[in-house]
């Protein structure tokens, strides 16, 4: 039997199926340009019957969904109640919210007697203090329009948390570290003991550090700025801020590898946006050491994380003083282990893999269902 995993986008459906004992990949792909999502799921059941697998009768579906709010903190069974949640949520995550429950959706049409469940990207922070979480706005936003900090690629920074305890032969829960998720999207999260207890995105993905397309933080006065200045509106600033900003604007490109090659060919632009990207995450670092009572890792993870041995040469530099020393051999050849001998510090490489902690959760709610 199996577990399928569902990422549902806009117009694509990215699939993997795991066996449900050994959760070892069957099957994965990657189904593009759909004119709706139920047509995508009947080209992946076409797929499937390729491996022997009849969709209708699989061990259950585990999808990831953007956007949880504040209520939900685990893995949930979904149900039409938690549906219509999912529903209510979309005005926090309008881009992808909509997509996951047009997924959800056409499982349920395709394999109707199949459990579905819902895994958040924003579950791993519910534990956030409330001192982190909250904007310093007036108390009604928050308590009628939740205006939050909530944080994304929680599934990401908790499967690397894990792995780390692996790689120290230490409890997950006696751990304090902080993870870097590092690709086209970037965001960092303090670890205490096991638990989120910040990150770097906000109320949206938007928030926190310089991406591909993104801007990262901003004076917010900025807007209002161009609202009078350029009598730009609301959409033309968003689309600006999410898909007009970050390395793109900098340079012509998102793609850092486009990016690192430009800077050793002498490209100005290129060096620009690779000091400025390196200056935040180093300026995050920072902020987390500070609010952490001692750190036993950091993570590097992410496409960027796992494979530039120069943005983590960047990041590090110069923090022998804060316990911080890469062996750059190590670092060089993308080692799980990357700190120096003298290193208080470890420095993990650790490649995330959220399909299978998507499947892992899954898993364990089958075998609570079944209990």
């Amino acid at each position: 039997m199996s577990i399928l995993v569902i990422n549902a986008g806009s117009s694509s459906i990215k699939y993997s199926i795991y066996d449900s004992k050994t959760l070892k990949v069957i099957d994965h792909g990657l189904i593009e340009e759909l004119a709706s999502h139920h047509e995508g799921f009947d080209i992946m059941a076409k797929q499937l019957e390729q491996h022997g697998i009849d969709i209708t009768k699989i061990d259950a579906i585990g999808h990831r969904v953007v956007h949880g709010g504040e209520r939900f903190c685990d893995p949930v069974l979904i149900d039409d109640e938690v549906l219509r949640e999912i529903e209510a949520l979309i005005p926090l995550a309008p881009l992808h919210n909509p997509a996951n429950i047009e997924g959800i959706l056409a499982a349920r049409a395709i394999a109707p007697n199949v459990p579905n469940f819902a895994i958040f990207d924003t579950a791993f922070h519910q534990t956030i203090p409330e001192h982190a979480y909250r904007y310093a706005l007036p108390h009604d936003l928050y308590e009628s329009y939740h205006i939050r900090r909530y944080g994304f690629h929680g599934t990401s920074h908790y499967y690397v948390s894990s792995q780390a305890s692996l790689m120290l032969q230490k409890p997950l829960a006696s751990l304090n570290l902080i993870s870097f998720h590092i690709g086209n999207g970037v965001s960092a999260c303090a670890i205490k003991q096991g638990k989120s207890i910040d990150t770097s995105m906000g109320m949206t993905p938007l928030e926190g550090l310089i991406m591909g397309t993104r801007s990262g933080s901003i004076d917010p006065a900025v807007i209002v700025y161009l609202m009078h200045k350029k009598k730009m509106t609301i959409e033309e600033i968003d689309v600006l801020l999410t898909k007009k900003s970050g390395l793109l604007a900098i340079t012509g490109t998102s793609d850092l590898r486009l990016i690192i090659d430009a800077k050793e060919k002498g490209d100005t632009n290129a060096s620009l946006a690779i000091d400025m990207f390196t200056y935040t995450l180093k300026k995050q670092l920072g902020a987390y050491m500070a609010v952490l009572p001692s750190i036993d890792a950091i993570i590097f993870t992410g496409g960027i994380g796992e494979h530039s041995a120069l943005i983590r040469t960047m990041m590090c530099d110069e923090l022998e003083h804060l316990g911080i020393k890469l062996d750059d051999e190590k670092n060089r050849t993308s080692m799980p282990q990357i700190q120096a001998q003298s290193s208080a510090i470890a420095l993990l490489v650790i490649p995330t893999d959220e399909e299978y902690q998507i499947a892992l959760y899954v898993q364990q709610r089958i075998c609570k269902l079944n209990y």
